[in-house]
C-alpha cells in the first residue's frame, strides 16, 4: 500500500465525477473498536464524463470484502492507497452497477473527531467536509447525492440517522432520506440518550416531530432550544416561504464536537453548548448564541441541503447566504440595530484580521490543501457581508424574488456563485460582473474620503483602495455600495439615506444648496465590508453620537473617539480629554437610546483593535502597554461617570423573573458594565454582593470577572466549589481565569489549569476554553517579551495536532498577526512557527496553516 502525499486541489481543475450515485444502502453493526460498515450503493454512467474509472475516497478503513453485481474482485482488479481506492473502468459495466463492500472501524480510536467516533459512550458522526470516508469507501464530494437508506444494529437505546423513521425493532433501527444529499450531510447517533420532544405544523398542514436528544440529567436545559428552533422555522416560512419537508427533526447535544453544529439533513448534531441553556448556568450571550446558531442550522435546510454547493470552493455559497439569512433572524428576534453592530465587531476582529495577514484568501478560494481550513471568518462572515450588499443593491423585493428563482431553478442542485448570481442577474436584468469580484479578490478595500465646503455646495470624494495579499498583488475597484447622509451641525439631518455605488478607484459627489458645512454619516448601516479612511474633528464625531439617527454610525463616532484616546495615550502618555468624557456619558446618560446599544458604546475596543489601529497610525503595537492603557482609560470613564454608574446600578437591578430576551438582556448588560466601572473604586463590594446573591449567571460571571480583575483570592475556587459538576460553567471558570490574570501570570495561570484533573484536550471546548483565554482573552499576556506564550501555545498546539488536527489548526490564527510586533517578538513567533512545521508526523492541516503563516 502506498501513502498519497497532499495535493493541492484547484478550482480550475474541477470535472465531473465520471459516475454519478443513484442510492446509498447503508449498515451499521456497531461497536466501539470493530465497528463493521455494509455499503450497497448503485452507480450510474455520467454521460458527459470522458473517463470510466470509479475512484472512491476512504481513509482509516479496514477493507472485508468489495463486489460489483455481486461479483467479487480480487487484488489486482483495483488500487488501493491510504486515502483511496479505484477501479479501471474497463473492468466494470457499461451504464450502471451495484457496488457492495464491507469495511471495518475503530470510533473509539478516532480522537480526531472526523467520521464516526465516540463521545462519552455515544457514537456519533462529523463528516463535513470529508469524514464520510471515514466510514467506508464513497465518492466523497458535494456534487454527488442521492437518497440514503440506513439500517444501524445495536443494542443501545437510542439510534438515529438522516430522514425519516422507516422501521424500528429490538436491537435495531432503519432511517430513510427521500431528498437525495451529498455524503458530507450523512448523520447516525447512537447512545443512552433522552429527548426532549414537540411538535410544529407547517403552514401546508404538515405535522412535524421535533426532538432534542441530551445526555440524561440534561433535560431541563433544552426548553430555549426548541423554541428557538419553532421560532426559526416560523420565521423562514413567512420571511423566505421555505417550508420543513420532512416528519421529523432531531437535534442532538454531543459534548465532544469541533464545531459549533452540523445541517445534517434532518439530524442536526450539535455541540453541548449550543444547545443546553438555563438561567442558572447560561448567561444572555449564550442564550443568544443558542439561538442564532439553532436558527443558522436549521436554515442550511434549504441552504445548504436542498441545495448543497457544486464543490468545497463554493462553500460560501452555502455558509455565507445561510449566515446572511440566521443574521437577519437575530435582528428582527433581538434588534436589528444591536444586532449589526455585534456582527461588525466579529468581522472587524476575526475576518478584517484574516484579510490583513498571511492567511488571507478570497471568499472563493481559488485553491487549497485541506479544506477544513477554509472554514474561515472570510468564507462565513464576509460571505454574509455580500449577500447584505446584493440585497442592499437590487432592494428588498428584487431580493426576495431572486431568493424564490433561486429556490425553485436549483432545488436537488450542486451550485456555484456563478448559479446564484444568474438568478439576480435574471431577476433585476443588472450586470453583476463588476460584484463578483468581491468573490474573487482578497483583502479589505480601504476608501479614503475628503471633502469640501463653499457656498452652500458640499463636495465628497472617495479614493478606494484594496491593499495586495497572498498570490494577488494587483486588484480592481470593487462595486461598494455606500450608504451615506448628510447631519447638519445642530445634530438635524441635511440629506437622507441614499445609497452610492462606488465602482471606480476615484468618485466625487456633490451637494447643493446647503446652509453649513455638513457633517458626512458615511457606511450608515456598515453597508459594505470596508474600512473607511475618514478623520473628521472632534466636535462633528461628538454630533454623530449624539445625533445620527444611524445607530451603527452614532456607534461608530464613539468608538472611533474611544480609539483616538488610547492611541493618543499611547504615543502621547495623554490623559483621556475631559470632553471626550463628557460625550461618552451624554451618549450613556440619554434614556432613550436601547440600554444595549448604550452598553456597546460604552466597551472598550480590544487589544487586538487597539494593536491594529497603532500599525494603520505607523506605530509598532506594544501590548503591554495597550493593556495598560485601556486598564487606565477604564478606570477614568469610572472616575469621570461614577455617580451615573451608581445611578445605572441601582436604577437598572430587576427581581422579575429571568428571561433572556432582548429587553432584560440590555438592561442587565449596561448595569454589568456600570458594575465594571465601579468595582475599581469601591473596593469590589458590589461584585462581591452580586456574586454572592446573583439568580443568574449572567450576573454571576459577570461579579466573577470583576472579582478576578481585582484579584480576589478566594472567588475562584469559590465558583469551582459551586459550580464543579457542570461541565458549560467549568469551561467558562477555565477561560476567565487565565482571560483576567495580570499579563505577567497569564501564562503560569494556563499551565496550572492545564494540570488540573478537569482539563483534556480531547474535548474541543475545554481545551479552546484555556487557550483561548489566553490567546484572545488576554493578548498582552500571550505576547509577553519573554515568548513563554507562544512557547506554551506551540507546544500544545504540537500535542493537540496528534489527536485532533482541526482544532489544533483552528487554534494556531493566533499566530497570524506576528509580523505586526516588534523584532523580538517577531523572532520568537517566527521560531515557535517552524518548531511546529519542523515536528515529525505533523497533520497536512497544521503544516498548510504554519506554512501560509510563515510564508504570506
Amino acid at each position: 500500500m502506498q501513502a498519497d502525499a497532499p495535493q493541492t486541489v484547484h478550482l480550475a481543475d474541477y470535472t465531473a465525477p465520471n459516475w454519478w450515485v443513484e442510492k446509498v444502502e447503508l449498515a451499521f453493526d456497531l461497536h466501539p473498536t470493530a465497528t463493521r460498515v455494509r455499503s450497497k450503493i448503485r452507480f450510474i454512467r455520467n454521460p458527459d464524463a470522458e473517463g470510466r474509472d470509479l475512484h472512491l475516497d476512504g481513509e482509516n478503513l479496514s477493507l472485508i470484502t468489495l463486489a460489483v453485481d455481486g461479483k467479487p474482485l480480487t487484488g489486482n482488479e483495483y488500487r488501493k492507497t491510504d486515502t483511496s481506492l479505484t477501479v479501471p473502468g474497463d473492468t466494470l459495466p457499461q451504464d450502471a452497477f451495484t457496488w457492495e463492500a464491507e469495511v471495518e472501524i475503530n470510533p473509539e480510536a478516532n480522537t480526531a473527531l472526523e467520521g464516526l467516533y465516540m463521545s462519552n459512550g455515544m457514537f456519533c458522526t462529523q463528516c463535513e467536509a470529508e469524514g464520510f470516508r471515514k466510514i467506508t469507501y464513497y465518492p466523497d464530494r458535494p456534487d454527488v447525492m442521492a437518497p440514503f437508506e440506513v439500517r444501524i444494529n445495536s443494542d443501545l437505546p437510542v439510534l438515529l440517522s438522516n430522514g425519516n423513521h422507516a422501521e424500528r425493532g429490538n436491537g435495531m433501527a432503519v432511517w430513510s432520506d427521500p431528498w437525495p444529499k451529498p455524503a458530507y450531510l450523512f448523520a447516525l447517533v447512537a447512545g443512552d440518550l433522552v429527548a426532549i420532544s414537540d411538535r410544529f405544523t407547517t403552514r401546508s398542514g404538515r405535522d412535524v416531530a421535533l426532538n432534542i436528544w441530551v445526555r440524561r440529567g440534561d433535560e431541563g436545559k433544552c426548553a430555549f432550544a426548541m423554541d428557538a428552533l419553532k421560532r426559526s422555522m416560523r420565521w423562514d416560512e413567512e420571511v423566505y416561504g421555505r417550508e420543513y419537508d420532512l416528519d421529523i427533526f432531531n437535534i442532538v447535544a454531543v459534548d465532544d464536537f469541533n464545531m459549533g453544529a452540523m445541517e445534517n439533513k434532518g439530524l442536526n448534531i450539535f455541540n453541548s453548548s449550543a444547545v443546553l441553556a438555563s438561567p442558572e448556568t447560561s448567561t444572555d450571550d449564550n442564550f443568544a448564541r443558542i439561538e442564532a446558531i439553532i436558527a443558522h442550522e436549521y436554515f442550511h435546510n434549504w441552504t445548504g441541503n436542498r441545495i448543497t454547493c457544486r464543490d468545497w470552493f463554493q462553500l460560501c455559497l452555502k455558509e455565507g447566504l445561510t449566515v446572511f439569512r440566521d443574521q437577519q433572524f437575530s435582528g428582527d428576534t433581538r434588534g436589528a440595530a444591536v444586532e449589526r453592530i455585534g456582527n461588525v465587531l466579529s468581522l472587524r476582529a476575526r475576518q478584517f484580521r484574516e484579510d490583513a495577514g498571511p492567511l488571507a484568501h478570497p471568499v472563493r478560494p481559488e485553491s487549497f490543501v485541506e479544506i477544513n481550513n477554509f472554514y474561515t471568518a472570510t468564507v462565513y462572515e464576509k460571505g454574509a457581508e455580500i449577500i447584505g450588499m446584493l440585497k442592499r443593491l437590487v432592494g428588498d423585493d428584487a431580493y426576495y424574488k431572486a431568493c424564490d428563482l433561486y429556490f425553485s431553478r436549483h432545488d436537488g442542485d450542486a451550485a456555484t456563485i456563478e448559479d446564484w448570481l444568474k438568478v439576480f442577474e435574471d431577476t433585476t436584468g443588472r450586470d453583476l460582473t463588476r460584484f463578483k469580484r468581491w468573490y474573487t479578490q482578497a483583502g479589505t478595500p480601504r476608501v479614503t474620503v475628503t471633502d469640501s465646503f463653499k457656498d452652500g455646495t458640499y463636495r465628497i470624494d472617495f479614493e478606494q483602495v484594496t491593499p495586495p495579499t497572498p498570490g494577488q498583488p494587483d486588484k480592481e475597484p470593487q462595486l461598494i455600495p455606500m450608504a451615506m447622509g448628510l447631519i447638519n451641525p445642530d445634530g438635524s439631518e441635511a440629506r437622507p439615506t441614499q445609497v452610492v455605488e462606488l465602482t471606480e478607484a476615484r468618485q466625487s459627489l456633490r451637494f447643493d444648496g446647503l446652509d453649513a458645512r455638513p457633517i458626512p454619516s458615511l457606511l450608515r448601516g456598515f453597508s459594505a465590508p470596508v474600512i473607511l479612511d475618514h478623520s473628521p474633528g472632534f466636535n462633528d464625531r461628538a454630533t454623530l453620537l449624539a445625533h445620527d439617527t444611524d445607530p451603527f454610525v452614532r456607534w461608530e463616532a464613539g468608538r472611533a473617539l474611544t480609539r483616538q484616546t488610547v492611541l493618543a495615550m499611547l504615543t502621547d502618555r495623554a490623559a483621556p480629554d475631559p470632553a471626550y468624557l463628557d460625550a461618552l456619558q451624554m451618549a450613556a446618560a440619554n434614556d432613550t437610546l436601547d440600554p444595549a446599544f448604550r452598553a456597546l458604546v460604552l466597551s472598550l475596543p480590544s487589544q487586538d483593535d487597539i494593536a491594529q489601529g497603532c500599525v494603520d497610525a505607523g506605530v509598532v503595537p506594544d501590548p503591554t502597554a495597550i493593556h495598560h492603557a485601556l486598564k487606565a482609560l477604564g478606570r477614568s470613564i469610572g472616575d469621570h461617570m461614577e455617580g451615573l454608574f451608581t445611578t445605572l446600578y441601582d436604577r437598572l437591578a430587576s427581581d422579575a423573573p429571568y428571561r433572556p430576551d432582548a429587553a432584560q438582556s440590555g438592561k442587565r448588560a449596561l448595569r454589568n458594565m456600570a458594575l465594571r466601572r465601579l468595582t475599581p473604586r469601591d473596593g469590589a463590594t458590589r461584585a462581591r454582593a452580586q456574586f454572592d446573591t446573583a439568580t443568574n449567571m449572567t450576573d454571576q460571571l459577570a461579579a466573577f470577572a470583576c472579582l478576578l480583575e481585582a484579584g480576589d483570592p478566594q472567588v475562584a475556587a469559590q465558583f469551582e466549589a459551586q459550580w464543579h459538576g457542570d461541565r458549560l460553567v467549568m469551561d467558562k471558570w477555565f477561560m476567565l481565569q487565565v482571560a483576567q490574570a495580570e499579563p505577567k501570570d497569564a501564562v503560569s495561570r494556563a499551565k496550572i489549569l492545564t494540570e488540573h484533573p478537569d482539563f483534556t484536550m480531547k474535548n474541543p471546548n475545554r481545551f479552546r476554553a484555556v487557550m483561548g483565554g489566553l490567546t484572545g482573552g488576554n493578548p498582552a499576556g500571550f505576547h509577553d517579551p519573554s515568548g513563554a506564550g507562544y512557547r506554551f501555545l506551540a507546544t500544545w498546539l504540537i500535542r493537540l495536532d496528534a489527536a485532533n488536527p482541526q482544532t489544533a489548526a483552528r487554534l494556531s490564527t493566533a499566530f497570524e498577526t506576528w509580523k505586526r510586533y516588534d523584532a523580538d517578538r517577531q523572532t520568537l513567533m517566527r521560531t515557535e512557527l517552524e518548531r511546529i512545521l519542523d515536528t515529525d508526523g505533523l497533520s497536512r492541516d497544521l503544516a498548510e496553516m504554519t506554512s501560509r503563516m510563515l510564508e504570506g
